[in-house]
């Protein structure tokens, strides 16, 4: 059998960071970068003795996660002990959410080039993120406490996704919607938005799941899609040879892009979750609810839609241009006082895509310079080609005049058609091929002669003009 008769199966587990000013359980500071050990207590550390109080934004937070994702909240929760080994967790267990998350049964639709999908939420649960090892050779092993007991809402989906590109969809919206409601910075870089895949494989047709592999804490979309194309290809290839697979927790290397096993998988009931005597039950008032919803800003999906009502773009670019609030921000203030907005939508999509680092949003020039070229393009003063160059100007020196480029690098468009006819003339006698290609139906071929009036006029013609030559020349 080949790879095309397996299919891939995946669920996520989201490990986000809340962007509270103190911990879950203690008012140590949440600051991130401190020296080590800094930002300490006896209560995170685990010390015996002390006693952990919940910290009542984390609730909060933790809620605006669920109606962010359109998830029913939990009237009536509990917190309870995980009780699995953390060589870098003081009190020796986990204080986490078993039979009853804050949050359970939402979902979030996304976009990719198949289409729409929606992607099932089971829980989001609170719980509290484990310290920090260092290893330094002939030292041992070091452990910093800043990030024990840092707030964390756990996001996990149900297995309904089947490809990379969904994967990153996925995570992409659900890091939007986190970082619209204000629950979390979500940088990838700091480790405070990192994603688990369970993935297994199973023969086109099969309802049964095949053996799931967890893939832990990736915080880059670069490192998540590799991943999960070596593994999926590992799998594959184990069950062509008849190989057993084994339920496992597997990392990622970088260097060589492979998954290595680290450890068998444990099962829930190896957990053995119990109620934590220390902390009350979270009971949550509709009241809180509804306080909580009304002050909810507008999220990736509510401006996805406004996007397509006001700007006149697909669905497919408007979810693109919401993955960062940054983005959106920028793609609004771009769009200010032009006329094709799907043209600023694209220049985005393509040019300022290729140039930035889309896990951390950054343009280094304003807004108002993407406008600018935008109006020159309607204008019918630059070429796309002459965009491109532009922006890439602009980009390595915010400071250039548009203008002043424009005419110091001789980039006005030629739309003058006699002109452009003359140039035609030449190129049409070289390309004697692509002509009579032309005239029997190969539409394609009209590609190479544009090609040679661009390449005689470097870049610079107007090619609306150009095919209108073609047609009457032809």
């Amino acid at each position: 059998m080949s790879q095309q008769d397996y299919e891939i199966v995946m669920g996520l587990e989201v490990h986000c960071e809340l962007n509270t000013k103190s911990k879950i359980f203690c008012s140590c500071s949440t600051e991130f970068g401190s020296d080590p050990n800094e930002n300490t207590c006896p209560v995170c550390m685990g010390l015996p003795g002390a006693v952990p109080v919940l910290n009542e934004e984390v609730v909060n937070k933790a809620i605006k996660a669920g109606l962010a994702t359109n998830c029913e909240i939990t009237r009536r929760g509990r917190q309870e002990r995980k009780n699995y080994f953390y060589p870098d967790l003081g009190r020796g267990y986990q204080i986490s959410q078993g039979d009853n998350p804050i949050c359970h049964d939402g979902y979030l639709d996304i976009e990719t080039s198949e289409g729409s999908k929606r992607i099932r939420i089971e829980r989001i649960h609170i719980e509290e993120d484990a310290g920090k090892l260092v290893h330094e050779e002939g030292v041992g092993s070091l452990v910093d406490n800043n990030r024990s007991s840092m707030p964390l809402v756990e996001i996990v989906s149900k297995p309904d996704l089947n490809s990379a590109e969904e994967v990153i969809a996925y995570l992409q919206k659900l890091r939007a919607h986190m970082i619209y409601a204000g629950v979390s910075e979500a940088k990838m870089n700091e480790g405070s938005f990192r994603a688990d895949v369970n993935l297994s494989v199973r023969k086109k047709g099969d309802e049964k799941l095949g053996t799931r592999v967890e893939m832990k804490n990736m915080n880059s979309y670069q490192s998540i899609k590799s991943a999960i194309e070596y593994e999926a290809n590992r799998q594959i290839n184990a069950l062509e040879k008849g190989e057993e697979l084994f339920q496992e927790t597997r990392g990622y290397n970088q260097d060589t892009k492979k998954t290595f096993s680290m450890r068998r998988k444990e099962t829930a009931t190896d957990y053995r979750y119990t109620p934590d005597p220390d902390l009350q039950p979270i009971v949550i008032s509709d009241e809180k609810i509804e306080s909580i919803r009304k002050d909810m800003p507008e999220l990736p999906d509510e401006r996805k839609n406004r996007y397509v009502k006001e700007f006149k773009i697909t669905e497919y670019d408007a979810e693109k241009l919401v993955t960062s609030k940054e983005l959106a921000e920028f793609f609004e203030k771009a769009s200010n006082g032009v006329e094709d907005y799907k043209l600023v939508s694209n220049l985005i999509t393509t040019e300022i895509f290729r140039l930035a680092d889309l896990e951390n949003f950054k343009v280094p020039f304003e807004a108002s310079k993407l406008t600018e070229v935008v109006k020159n393009l309607e204008s019918g003063k630059i070429n796309l080609s002459a965009a491109k160059k532009i922006i890439d100007a602009v980009w390595n020196d915010p400071s250039i005049d548009i203008s002043s480029y424009i005419q110091s690098e001789d980039l006005e468009q030629i739309s003058d058609k006699n002109e452009l006819s003359a140039i035609l003339d030449d190129v049409l006698s070289k390309n004697k091929k692509a002509v009579e290609e032309y005239k029997s139906g190969n539409e394609k071929a009209v590609q190479s002669i544009i090609g040679g009036v661009m390449g005689a006029t470097r870049g610079k013609a107007n090619p609306q003009v150009i095919i209108e030559l073609i047609k009457e020349k032809i």
